[in-house]
Formats: structure tokens, sequence, C-alpha cells
């Protein structure tokens, strides 16, 4: 996207990759397949204590293989070019795609780690480490027993990309489709205030605007709908590395995060994102798009965009199907009210390859992730 795109006016932050063949030679060089193998055998998943003792061995393994010093320089060097273009000590968002994600009958988005706010090559280098064992979570595990994927021919790679000063300002999730019927002439904008993360956790209540997009094509461009959300919490950079969440003032959340010209020029970028890798399928590609603005400049950026995969795949002839409560009761939690039971589902980029490429991941309500140092 950011070798395809920049040049239409679409803001990508700068960044690099480690491949997934990257990963496949750390471990070969380290002879750790073998005592994957072993590891990974036939057991019995059903067993949580032993799950969670045979992935966390895995994880070592892999942490430990892919500390090589050659992936080690690479890594630094890549982040050197980043500090000579940004500034020492630049903030990077450390992310992993794993080469399974985003198929029609499946998805590992959110099993695997990513972290926020790294700073200095060490620990970028150690982030990427952590993001390579991951390909080993429970979760992960469970997963790929449960739809027959081999462990071992799921390979995982690293995106790093320059953070966006969301934390000042907000950031959010487009579709270029509607998530609940699945109308494809629409784009549907969500947006918080803070880091995005809230919103991939199901945590605030986000705002929501929509756009038509063949009137936008037209040049009747408006905002069709937009709904206030409660935004209660804003993800911000915590000292010393990593993310921490704030309240948002009542003032603030009555406030929608973003102008209509903001969510204008976001629908404008989903279209052309739309429109480039549907040429490219060579059939209509609807997207799965993640934004944010940046407090220095004041600008809209892109940092993750894949096919949408769940609701696109949907029969044109799927029923709808409303619930209603018949009787009051507690609320023990209470996510975003147009998330769709579908779900979010997403992919990144899969040595060390140049800033061409942009991450991609899965958003359930509740989904498990760890965002401590992302």
């Amino acid at each position: 996207m950011y070798a395809a795109l920049s040049t239409e006016g679409i803001l990508v932050p700068n960044g690099f990759a480690l491949t997934a063949a990257a990963y496949r030679d750390a471990l070969t060089a380290a002879k750790a397949w073998e005592p994957l193998h072993r590891l990974l055998g036939k057991f019995d998943k059903r067993r949580v204590d032993l799950l969670a003792k045979r992935a966390a061995e895995a994880r070592s393994i892999v942490y430990r293989a892919t500390g090589i010093e050659e992936l080690r320089q690479q890594t630094i060097r890549a982040y050197r070019k980043l500090e000579a273009d940004y500034g020492a000590n630049i903030a990077v968002a450390v992310r992993s795609s794993a080469t399974a994600e985003d198929l029609p009958s499946a998805s590992f988005a959110g099993q695997h780690e990513s972290f926020l706010n790294i700073r200095g090559a060490d620990a970028l280098f150690d982030a990427c480490r952590r993001c390579f064992a991951s390909i080993f979570t429970d979760r992960a595990i469970s997963y790929r027993i449960d739809n027959s994927f081999d462990h071992f021919k799921v390979g995982l790679s690293v995106g790093v990309m320059k953070m966006v000063r969301a934390d000042r300002a907000a950031s959010g999730v487009m579709f270029t489709l509607d998530t609940e019927s699945g109308f494809r002439d629409v784009v549907f904008v969500t947006g918080v205030y803070g880091l995005g993360e809230n919103i991939v956790q199901g945590t605030v209540d986000p705002d929501e605007f929509y756009v038509h997009k063949p009137t936008f094509r037209a040049g009747y461009r408006a905002v069709l709908s937009r709904s206030l959300g409660s935004k209660q919490l804003r993800m911000v950079y915590a000292h010393g590395g990593g993310t921490t969440n704030l309240k948002v003032p009542k003032a603030q959340r009555r406030r929608f995060c973003v102008t209509d010209s903001e969510v204008l020029k976001l629908a404008a970028d989903a279209i052309k994102i739309e429109d480039h890798y549907s040429s490219v399928a060579g059939h209509p590609m609807p997207m799965d798009i993640e934004w944010a603005k940046d407090a220095t400049d004041g600008k809209l950026y892109i940092i993750q965009a894949r096919p949408e995969t769940v609701v696109s795949r949907r029969a044109a002839t799927a029923a709808l199907e409303t619930y209603a409560l018949g009787a009051g009761g507690k609320v023990p939690a209470a996510p975003s009210a147009r998330r769709s039971r579908a779900g979010r589902c997403a992919s990144l980029p899969a040595r060390v390859s140049s800033a061409t490429s942009s991450p991609a991941r899965c958003w359930w309500p509740n989904r498990p992730r760890r965002i401590g140092s992302r």
C-alpha cells in the first residue's frame, strides 16, 4: 500500500518488515524445528494445563532462535534509517502477521502479539522476537488444531511502522461496506480519541459515520449519517513505553472526535483503497481499514488495510437476525452496539524488507490481546 497508493494522496507511515522467510531461516539455523515438532505433536489440547505448558515452551524456543545476530543487525539498520528520517528514538508500532491470516474460511487475526510505542533498537528487537514467538500462543495453537492447519506450514512476519501521534488526537476503523447488512454502497467510519486499540478490543463505544459511495463519486459529498459514541477512554503513550488508558472528560465525549471534512477525507481514501485492491484482485474487494490522525501535523494516515473477509462473504440472501430482551437486568458489559456478530478481521505484510509494506488484524469485542507494551 505504501508503494502503490502514496502517489494517490493517501498517507501511509513509513516502516519496514521482518519477513516470514526470516522467521523460518532463524528456526532452521537454530535447529528448532525438531523440538517444536516433539512439543506440538499429538496431544489433548482440551487439557488446558498441558496446552499452556507446551505453548510456553514453544514460545521460548522461538524467542531464543530469533535472537540471532544477523537478524538483530538488519533490524537495527532499518530502525536507524527511520531515525534518520524522523529523529532519534522514534516510537514505532510492532505488529505480528501470520501467513494464513484473512482466509475466506478462517482468520488468525488477533491471535498473535503486537506492541505499540516501542522506542530504541534494543526494545524494538525484543518486541520483534516476542511477535515471532507469539505464533505459538495457546489460542493460536488451539485454533490451528481445530481448523486442521499444520503448525509448521504457517509462518509469521513482523511489521514495524512509525507511530502516528493519535494518542493526542483520534483514530479508528472504517469499512467499505455496512458491517451489519453487508450493503456495499457505503463507507462506514468509526472513531475514538487516542490510539485505536480500544476500538479493536471493544472497550469503548466509538463515534460512527456513513458516507454514500455512489453520490460521493458523483461529486455530492456529504456525511449521510452520524452517531455520537460515548468514547469513555483515551489510549495514550505510557511513560517508559507502552500504553495506558485515561478517562475522557464529559465535555469531549459530547463532541465528535473528527469533523465532517475529515470523515469525507477518510471516505475518499477508503474508496481509492477499495478501487485499487479490487483492480488487483479482478473482482470487487470490500476493505477493512484502520486510520489515525496525527496531532503533530493534523493529517490523517492509513495505518492498515486488508480485505474484509466476513460480512462480504455472506450469501446475498442471508437472513438478518433481530433479538429482543424480554426483561431487564444488570448489564455486565457494554461493547459497541454497532459491532457485527461476525467480528472484524484483517492481515499484515509478510531478513528485513524495505518500507513498501503496511501492516494489517481481527476485532471481537472481548478478544484477549496484550497491549501493555504494544
